[in-house]
């Protein structure tokens, strides 16, 4: 009782700031001359797909969303705080703007202050009928996590013609009569698909975004790159030696996939498959069997040691289910130059699309694990966002 109680006072407060002023009473001449009432919200629900969430929504009669606030109304998915069943915040339904055909959905947080204002968020829209829409976006768009969300849905009607329903004292129509609770579970990753070309060193150079690569692990010093990696809220992709990950990889890698960081394939024991053939297949599906027995994730990238790669290995690899992954910017930090000349050889390089090696194993990583943290600010600084590989590439991951 006393969070519907909490989320009905927030959804007035979201209404006031939003709708502008309330009706007059039914039975006023105001009300008489032309009664409308807030659409009725017959169905809807949340879903969880993945990593995203799909809310759909089923009005009673049709509706555009261009024609909402031409005509006083709202539609609005309201998020409540479980904890003590505040409304958090709201996403509503607006038309498309001009120039676009598809409707658009705003998120606004909520607080004691009211709501802020609105910022559009990138969800995918459809609709199979005009009663019917749904949008489909990360948690993170509406201001939460993988955790439990309490909701409900509000439709508003604005102006002195509105007659509440019976009941109600305020026009507006809510679904479900009480907030419903949605258990998101956090997905995990179990593979990814290969797609396009068998051998890349670099991703598209019309997005401003750079993959970090690390090479030679697991390796004791991983877990220091992980803590900067999270502390950054930066991902990467983690290239790994296949007899290393039952000694090293217990404690780093389902680590490294919780973060939202990729495992890539770095043969069994380091050694040059250059040549192809049943020992390089051999190399590869080792490295591949011990990463999937350690972690459940099927991976579909690999790198050959040393860059050593040919017509014929990136073929077998392909045809083993592999995409064989180069790079375009090398510090060569494997040589210990110095901290200084491993960041500025990545920072001096780094263009769209790149795909910058270093190295998390193999020898003392220390230099690289300084540098780490200067290369991260200063391309931020410069605009770059960073992305795992299989993102750089546009693969399809896999998640359960």
């Amino acid at each position: 009782m006393r969070a519907r109680f909490i989320l009905a006072a927030g959804a007035a407060a979201l209404l006031a700031a939003g709708a502008g002023a309330w009706s007059a009473a039914p039975g006023s001449a105001a009300a008489r001359v032309h009664q409308r009432r807030p659409l009725r919200v017959l169905s809807s629900s949340i879903v969880q797909n993945a990593q995203r969430l799909t809310w759909r929504v089923e009005m009673a009669t049709p509706f555009s969303p261009g024609a909402l606030a031409k005509d006083g109304r709202t539609l609005c998915l309201l998020r409540e705080r479980v904890g003590n069943g505040s409304v958090a915040g709201s996403l509503c339904v607006y038309g498309p703007k001009p120039g676009e055909k598809t409707a658009r959905l705003l998120y606004s947080r909520i607080t004691g202050s009211g709501p802020a204002p609105g910022r559009r968020i990138a969800a995918t829209i459809g609709r199979s009928s005009a009663r019917e829409l749904t949008a489909t976006f990360l948690p993170g768009d509406i201001g939460t996590t993988y955790v439990p969300i309490r909701w409900q849905v509000i439709s508003t009607l604005k102006g002195a013609a509105c007659v509440p329903r019976p009941g109600q004292t305020r026009c507006f129509d809510l679904f479900p009569a009480t907030p419903a609770l949605f258990r998101v579970h956090v997905p995990r990753v179990v593979g990814c698909v290969p797609s396009g070309p068998s051998f890349v060193s670099n991703g598209s150079r019309s997005r401003h975004v750079v993959a970090l690569t690390f090479d030679d692990g697991p390796w004791p010093d991983t877990p220091q790159f992980l803590d900067v990696l999270e502390s950054e809220h930066v991902v990467a992709t983690f290239f790994q030696i296949g007899e290393q990950v039952g000694t090293y990889g217990p404690p780093v890698d389902k680590r490294m996939l919780a973060d939202g960081d990729v495992i890539g394939d770095h043969t069994w024991n380091h050694a040059d498959v250059s040549g192809d053939g049943s020992f390089a297949a051999g190399e590869i599906s080792s490295a591949a069997a011990a990463i999937r027995n350690l972690t459940g994730f099927n991976t579909c990238l690999f790198r050959a040691p040393g860059g050593a790669v040919s017509s014929a290995l990136i073929s077998e690899a392909r045809s083993m289910g592999f995409i064989t992954i180069q790079w375009d910017v090398d510090p060569r930090d494997w040589s210990r130059p110095g901290t200084g000349a491993i960041y500025s050889t990545v920072v001096g390089n780094a263009q769209n699309g790149s795909i910058i090696l270093q190295h998390d194993g193999g020898g003392d990583r220390s230099e690289t694990l300084a540098a780490l943290p200067h290369e991260i600010d200063t391309l931020k600084r410069e605009g770059f966002g960073f992305v795992t590989v299989p993102d750089l590439l546009g693969l399809r991951l896999i998640y359960r």
